[in-house]
């Protein structure tokens, strides 16, 4: 296994437990995208001078994400997240296409189902629904990381760079992210020589 496949793989891994532990955590509170309390938390997190100090600030924008007040969102959400981490796939599709009927502009449930895609490996209806998450929230470092490993797997490496680096530019301290954006770069850059 290359350095870069086990990159991602545990990029990956981070990504996927991160989404999954925040669902467990979450209040019934009107939240998401839109909540005010995001824009201070993203201002600390891009200058966070260490992984240290980021990872709290993550966990409380992950949770703050997934906050809705509706109970039918918040349990097809649950729903959602049990069947995915139990490997019910379909399940979880199921769950999360209702969570998108009941709240469309929720980012969170667009971001869920595309997670879903993906380990389907349906990665064109994954990037259709990474699309929509970034249109509702451009700060989803998780969407665009997702966003990432999918170009990455197909083979779209500027593209994967390019979603990879805009992560970066939210969240610099994301998973090994970082070792991936320099070792992408140093290939393209060799491929172009």
């Amino acid at each position: 296994m290359t350095k870069m496949v086990r990159a991602v793989a545990v990029t990956a891994a981070c990504f996927l437990t991160a989404a999954f532990y925040m669902v467990g955590a979450s209040t019934s509170v009107r939240a998401a995208q839109d909540d005010v309390r995001l824009d201070p938390l993203f201002e600390r997190l891009a200058t966070a001078p260490n992984p240290s100090d980021a990872m709290p600030i993550e966990s409380e924008i992950w949770k703050i994400w997934i906050e809705f007040d509706e109970p039918d969102v918040s349990r097809n959400m649950k729903l959602g997240v049990y069947s995915m981490n139990t490997g019910q796939l379909r399940q979880a599709q199921a769950f999360f296409d209702e969570v998108i009927r009941l709240a469309p502009d929720f980012a969170e449930g667009w971001n869920k189902r595309a997670t879903v895609r993906y380990l389907m490996r349906n990665y064109p209806a994954s990037v259709s629904d990474i699309a929509q998450t970034l249109h509702l929230e451009p700060r989803h470092f998780g969407a665009l990381s997702g966003l990432g490993l999918i170009e990455l797997h197909l083979g779209h490496e500027e593209k994967a760079l390019h979603a990879f680096e805009r992560a970066l530019e939210i969240h610099p301290y994301l998973g090994t992210l970082r070792f991936q954006v320099d070792e992408l770069r140093e290939k393209i850059r060799g491929q172009k020589i």
